[in-house]
């Protein structure tokens, strides 16, 4: 059997994911389609509207196979993200990767190529040492060793997976975006989940923008600011010790400390701590971080791929495991497994139910089917 991946987040799922799992297939008919997933917290330090369970039983309506992206590569950085994404799909054995992008495929190779060289990385020191955040850092070095411009996020992503994948014999495509998938053009039914979550925090419709599933399931929905009453707590608590935390660097806690007594919200308080060195999303990881308890320690040992867990599948994702299985380096997980990675996701995964009265028994959870 062959397989195409595809790299999500859902949050939420849209009608730009249904167009491009639409593409996906006319591009690979008959293959099993392997989602690799963000669970409940999201690579921009979001929490997911909805659980990874509904996530997961909107997607089997279009997909195959549905297996987590753990919460130490989920909520990082687009270069971890990438490395945990990739690292799973390689274990899946799958033949090909497609992901949507606004510039060509050869631009995104060209600077995926040069990204392992020192020259580069020398460059991205330059502009970090510069107080250039690191996005555009990279973008900037890209530029000046390529002539290439690539600064946009899905670009940046993209140039990521590629570089993980050069040495591997997975095919790679891209579907070009086009200003629909990423614009707030609201005479359009496709628009992005950024501006879905903006839509909903408006208490706006957004039914023509999402399918009926994801419409039913955002009845009862998670924000990342229904969280900043623990968060405020946990950062007073350990006022002297933020440092202990994954991505809180170079003295940025002492802008935490200084702003979270008057901040009243998580808006508040990301706008108040956010300079031009460190961007809104990186401050919102980073919080995300010390809420979750995600140490510095804890990121040091969690930076491989420790086992393969399984969300959900149907009949044919089911027949695709079955087929790998006895090839598979890594434990595949469908019930609770005594490890530490998985122990801590399942930690976070209490941790995002607590607001809730009937709360979802983690422990207990196997695969949608």
């Amino acid at each position: 059997m062959k397989s195409v991946g595809v790299i999500c987040e859902y949050n939420p799922f849209h009608n730009g994911h249904i167009y491009h799992i639409k593409k996906v297939k006319e591009m690979y008919p008959d293959y099993t389609i392997v989602l690799v997933m963000s669970g409940n917290f999201t690579q921009r330090g979001e929490v997911s509207l909805i659980n990874k369970w509904q996530k997961t039983r909107i997607a089997l309506n279009y997909v195959d196979l549905v297996i987590e992206l753990p919460f130490s590569f989920s909520t990082q950085s687009a270069d971890i993200f990438a490395y945990g994404s990739t690292e799973i799909l390689k274990e899946l054995k799958v033949n090909a990767l497609v992901f949507g992008s606004e510039s060509n495929y050869n631009d995104l190779y060209n600077a995926a190529k040069i990204q392992n060289t020192k020259e580069f990385n020398d460059l991205v020191k330059k502009y970090l040492n510069d107080a250039i955040n690191y996005p555009t850092a990279l973008a900037k070095a890209a530029y000046e060793l390529t002539g290439i411009n690539v600064s946009k996020p899905n670009d940046l992503l993209g140039i990521s997976y590629i570089k993980n994948l050069l040495n591997t014999n997975i095919e790679i495509k891209t579907i070009k975006r086009t200003n629909d998938f990423h614009n707030s053009d609201l005479n359009s039914n496709i628009v992005s989940a950024s501006t879905i979550r903006k839509l909903l925090n408006e208490k706006k419709d957004i039914s023509k923008y999402v399918p009926k599933e994801t419409l039913n399931a955002l009845n009862t929905i998670h924000t990342t600011e229904d969280y900043f009453p623990y968060l405020k707590y946990k950062i007073i608590s350990e006022i002297d010790n933020l440092n202990i935390y994954q991505t809180v660097d170079e003295g940025i806690e002492n802008r935490i400390k200084k702003y979270i007594y008057e901040a009243n919200s998580l808006e508040d308080l990301i706008n108040k701590v956010k300079t031009k060195r460190y961007t809104y999303n990186k401050i919102k990881r980073m919080l995300l971080h010390i809420l979750c308890g995600f140490t510095k320690e804890k990121a040091n040992n969690k930076k491989k791929i420790q086992y393969i867990r399984v969300l959900g599948f149907n009949k044919k994702g089911r027949k695709y495991l079955n087929s790998i299985k006895k090839d598979l380096n890594l434990p595949l997980v469908t019930k609770y497994y005594k490890n530490e990675m998985f122990d801590f996701e399942i930690k976070v995964d209490c941790l995002y139910h607590i607001n809730e009265k009937d709360k979802e028994n983690e422990y207990a959870r196997k695969p949608i089917h």
